[in-house]
């Protein structure tokens, strides 16, 4: 108990400073536990292609194969890994259980698979003509003698059909958590329950730290700032990855509404936009084995080199 309050006041007096809170050769982190999770599913049907002429894709069908063939791929590349997924079938689960797997087994890095979609214009094009038979209205006299006279006559008017427009934009995008939506992963952090890394040197692990106490959500706090950064890091590097296939990488975004299961996980997570489920070039690439194969081995190279970095032994805090 004094070992680990002495840290903890360590911790609080170098956030205080601004100064490094670890001096001495750290103990890297292993990358012992990744979870990879198929985004919707069940009644879930997520985003569909609805542009003319679609595939009538389920965002829930080609998550769940591009999650298939990423385990399977990051189990060839990284078999000292324990590599589970939240789904293996059209099963529904609320976001909420999504986080509670990932969190209950402990897991070290969150990868979520979507597909990306968006607001699809209406276009209309003429399709023939009709003849249709309109009325010229007069009336005739005056008082209680006026009449209405309706004069029957004929017009030729174009027919339209209208029909949803495919969208312009593809590529592929990386989601981390917005950095002011910090109140669920400080909760994630803060139900840790069991034994809790704190990075602080060979003797770094403590059972059941209390993250209620005044130096524990001190320590969170940290947690949550690490964690962002450690999700920054990989959606950098997946970015990288996505742009040697030669697909448009569009970057690392946050979502000011908050995602979920990216807030509420306790470990680094990312949301990967795949690819757009209405643009027909997109739409193509994510139902074909080439598309779903080449992403899965995008992501799995990310993780390798993330790996890398993450284990590799440094002498700061971060």
């Amino acid at each position: 108990m004094l070992k680990h309050t002495f840290y903890s006041v360590f911790i609080l007096l170098s956030i205080c400073t601004g100064l490094p809170y670890i001096t001495s050769a750290q103990t890297p982190k292993r990358l012992k536990t990744i979870i990879v999770d198929a985004g919707h599913g069940g009644t879930d049907n997520g985003a569909v292609g609805q542009y003319e002429n679609s595939l009538r894709s389920k965002e829930k069908d080609v998550t769940l194969a591009i999650s298939k063939k990423l385990v399977a791929e990051l189990k060839k590349q990284l078999p000292e890994v324990n590599t589970i997924a939240t789904r293996t079938s059209d099963v529904y689960q609320d976001p909420r259980e999504k986080a509670n797997i990932a969190n209950e087994n402990k897991g070290d890095l969150f990868l979520c698979i979507h597909a990306d979609s968006g607001p699809l214009k209406t276009g209309r094009r003429q399709i023939g003509t009709r003849t249709v038979t309109r009325y010229h209205v007069s009336y005739k006299g005056k008082g209680k003698k006026r009449k209405k006279i309706s004069k029957p006559y004929e017009v030729v008017e174009p027919v339209y059909e209208h029909f949803k427009m495919p969208l312009t934009r593809n590529g592929t995008s990386v989601w981390i958590f917005a950095a002011h939506k910090t109140s669920e992963k400080l909760k994630a952090i803060m139900k840790e329950e069991g034994e809790f890394e704190i990075e602080a040197g060979s003797d770094s692990t403590y059972s059941s730290f209390d993250f209620n106490t005044p130096e524990g959500k001190a320590i969170a706090q940290v947690y949550a700032k690490r964690y962002q950064e450690k999700s920054d890091r990989i959606a950098t590097l997946l970015n990288e990855e996505v742009d040697k296939t030669g697909r448009p990488a569009l970057g690392i975004n946050q979502r000011q509404k908050g995602i979920w299961v990216l807030q509420a996980t306790n470990m680094p997570a990312i949301l990967i936009e795949t690819s757009f489920i209405n643009n027909p070039e997109d739409e193509r690439y994510l139902n074909s084995d080439k598309g779903q194969q080449e992403l899965a081995e995008a992501i799995t190279q990310a993780v390798i080199r993330y790996k890398a970095q993450l284990e590799t032994p440094h002498t700061t805090g971060n």
